[in-house]
């Protein structure tokens, strides 16, 4: 069995990730975080809001993800997401600006209010917080 799996993780926009061998990856499926090794058994999976962690050249990298699909096969898994970031590429006091925005409106008794929707931002807002702090 090989010790690495080929990575790549797509938006709409740009490849964020192309060909890495990975040993491992976590990403977050709908029902749980999956976790990934090689050889794993074949699955598709649709993602929700939260991180992807995987080890590549014995070096940790974190992105924050927002929906999407992964494919899983043995040998490689293929990440097809809305949105997925870097460290370096979230916008910190936007992050804040929005999460502060979304629980103003979970405190809201509007009736106007989509709260699937709010409870969304404020998800993905606190994942791109925690991804760009590093912690």
């Amino acid at each position: 069995m090989a010790d690495t799996f080929q990575l790549e993780i797509v938006t709409p926009e740009k490849q964020v990730v192309k060909d890495v061998a990975a040993e491992e990856a976590q990403i977050p499926g709908l029902d749980g975080y999956l976790g990934i090794l090689p050889g794993h058994a074949p699955l598709i999976t649709e993602l929700k809001v939260g991180e992807i962690t995987y080890r590549a050249g014995g070096a940790t990298h974190t992105l924050a993800v927002a929906w999407g699909f992964a494919e899983v096969l043995p040998d490689k898994v293929t990440i097809l997401a809305e949105t997925c970031e870097r460290p370096a590429d979230i916008d910190v006091p936007r992050a804040e600006k929005a999460k502060s925005r979304a629980e103003e409106r979970l405190k809201s008794n509007n009736p106007e209010i989509d709260y699937t929707r709010a409870e969304d931002a404020l998800q993905r807002a606190e994942t791109r917080i925690k991804v760009a702090s590093g912690k």
